[in-house]
């Protein structure tokens, strides 16, 4: 085992996972959203692609057997395992302003993922410009019969994993989401554990 570390509700984590090595993401709580960015560890240009994820898959859910693919259509990781069945990359990461917009101004002041992935990513030379749409691991995001989408309660439990294989060296971002407004997080967040193997 390279690393075991838990990830306090709300806060950032980052590690560079090396290819071939996995890292599973258990939540311990259940019902914790766990949004994500993946990045090639040796030119951060690379980095994951939901576009390229959807059409590679033909699918906008991801589960086991889903290989996150780059903005240069090459694999980065792949779900190796999953517990939980389905997680999301269309809803996006919460920030101020659509904390704001969803929740009503009262929130601006409110920790958000955005501010986790730039005060993360700060440590490894990314800024705003490098943030793209990400994966929220273990977020039920359903799309519904008219094309919105739905943020509802999700269908993780506690104890419940997904594992990824890096399929090159990457540099996985991760805020364990504050959100406290939507169900995403049961509207009470809980701490993850990340475990490199």
């Amino acid at each position: 085992m390279l690393s075991d570390v838990v990830v306090p509700a709300r806060a950032p984590w980052s590690a560079v996972i090396p290819a071939g090595r996995s890292l599973t993401i258990t939540d311990l709580g259940g019902n914790q959203a766990v949004d994500c960015l993946v990045y090639d560890a040796h030119d951060t240009a690379v980095r994951y692609s939901a576009p390229d994820t959807i059409q590679a898959q033909g699918g906008i859910y991801l589960s086991t057997g889903s290989v996150l693919m780059s903005n240069e259509h090459t694999p980065l990781m792949t779900v190796v395992a999953d517990d939980c069945g389905r997680h999301d990359t269309l809803g996006g990461a919460c920030s101020k302003e659509s904390n704001t917009l969803r929740y009503g101004h009262h929130t601006w002041s409110q920790h958000a993922c955005v501010d986790n992935f730039l005060a993360e990513g700060a440590r490894h030379g990314l800024g705003k410009r490098d943030l793209v749409s990400n994966i929220n691991w273990f977020m039920n995001v359903p799309v519904e019969a008219d094309g919105t989408l739905g943020i509802v309660d999700g269908r993780s439990a506690p104890g419940l994993s997904v594992t990824l294989r890096a399929e090159t060296d990457v540099l996985v971002l991760v805020s364990n989401c504050p959100q406290i407004n939507n169900p995403c997080n049961g509207f009470d967040p809980t701490p993850v554990r990340m475990t490199v193997r």
